[in-house]
């Protein structure tokens, strides 16, 4: 080689080395086995994912098509500002109803601010962007493609939040597309789950939208008008994960890793993208060994809008059933709720799938509810699901053909980037 091509190579390799840098995350590793159960040790939990515990909060759960009415009558009611942030965002009569009500809402003198992330708004449409600068929305996409945001770009803004007058709050999976609204030729409407929040939990909801519009808009808020005083207005305690510290893992994943180590009796998952990596089966492992009662739901490879993630999380089922983990795959359409429950005591809800990309690699939220009768309400969800969905059973998984295993260890070989 010339003297010219080791100075070539050894320079990309320095680029390459220090994208890998910018873009590597840390991951979760916890060994212990608490003693405390859940409720025992919510201020440690909040404190260990960069939260605070915060008493005062009502909660309400908003399930399926709800979810729109919901959103349009709060946005109609808000008197000073309009915060929304969500991950996928596609023309259609979900995409109208929302951009009309906060349409509304700008031309009565409200602040409206978006932010939408640039691979999943990028069906948004151009009529629709145009609409709402038009009225006066302030709108940013969340990394864009750019020089800027080299190295960057595929770390995704996949939470889902709406904050109202800085008083009352929404988390947690609904998009704004047709599929959310409306049964769809391929599949019945998806089915979510999205909670209101109101009380001094609002604050750590707003703080998490702030982060992300700092970033996208080079704007910081220091306005009561985004930050009111809160006074408590229920009994509920609760918390916000949503730090993704530098050369450290998530507080999101902690959150999950940590809550599952607390669990004394109970453990209920429904995710749409169910993919653990090795530190996440280990952790339902010794929650099994514990006595745990641990069952997931996530939906089959007829109902997802993912097969490959499907395939790829199929992969680790052998070692999940072996372990006792009870696996339950929906077959109606895509279960689409990010919520897991501990011991009918304690709940998280957000955008966080499980598996590595949402856990290392994107930008999310999940807020830990400890009410027994907001867990209720999940728990009671788990078993109506029950019933359209079929149990993955270990002899009968073992005896599959030669091609679904194929499929999956291919698609298992990329689980990180899904």
């Amino acid at each position: 080689m010339t003297a010219l091509e080791i100075i070539l190579s050894l320079t990309t390799a320095l680029l390459v080395f220090m994208i890998w840098r910018l873009t590597r995350h840390q991951e979760c590793v916890y060994h212990d086995d608490p003693d405390g159960n859940i409720q025992d040790s919510l201020h440690a939990l909040a404190g260990a994912t960069h939260g605070t515990l915060l008493d005062g909060n009502a909660v309400e759960l908003i399930k399926n098509e709800h979810f729109f009415p919901a959103v349009i009558e709060a946005i109609g009611e808000a008197q000073r500002t309009v915060h929304l942030e969500t991950f996928l965002w596609k023309q259609g009569k979900a995409s109208e109803m929302i951009t009309d009500a906060l349409v509304e809402a700008s031309q009565r003198g409200l602040w409206v601010r978006v932010m939408v992330d640039a691979r999943g708004g990028s069906n948004m449409g151009k009529g629709t962007r145009q609409r709402l600068e038009k009225a006066g929305v302030e709108l940013y996409n969340f990394h864009p493609i750019s020089p800027m945001n080299f190295g960057r770009f595929n770390i995704r803004d996949h939470r889902k939040i709406l904050v109202l007058d800085g008083t009352s709050a929404f988390v947690g999976g609904h998009c704004i597309t047709d599929q959310w609204l409306e049964d769809q030729e391929k599949f019945s409407r998806f089915q979510d789950v999205t909670a209101r929040f109101t009380g001094p939990i609002v604050g750590s909801i707003q703080s998490t939208f702030a982060l992300n519009w700092a970033e996208a808009a080079r704007q910081h808020f220091l306005d009561e008008d985004t930050f009111p005083p809160l006074d408590p207005c229920g009994d509920i305690k609760a918390h916000v994960a949503s730090i993704k510290p530098d050369n450290a893992p998530s507080s999101v994943q902690v959150l999950h890793y940590i809550a599952i180590a607390l669990a004394k009796k109970t453990i209920r998952i429904q995710n749409p993208y169910f993919l653990p990596d090795s530190r996440g089966i280990e952790a339902l492992k010794q929650a099994v060994q514990r006595g745990v009662d641990v069952q997931i739901m996530t939906p089959g490879p007829d109902s997802t809008d993912s097969t490959y993630v499907t395939y790829a999380g199929r992969k680790i089922y052998d070692q999940l059933l072996n372990i006792g983990v009870r696996i339950h795959e929906y077959q109606v359409t895509l279960l689409h709720q990010k919520v897991f429950t501990i011991d009918g005591q304690w709940a998280g809800i957000g955008s966080s799938n499980f598996d590595d990309r949402s856990f290392e690699i994107n930008n999310e939220i999940t807020v830990g509810i400890a009410s027994e009768k907001v867990t209720g309400e999940l728990d009671q969800l788990f078993k109506d699901n029950l019933r359209h969905c079929e149990e993955i059973k270990l002899n009968s998984w073992r005896q599959r053909s030669w091609l679904p295993r194929l499929k999956e260890r291919l698609c298992h070989l990329c689980h990180e980037q899904f």
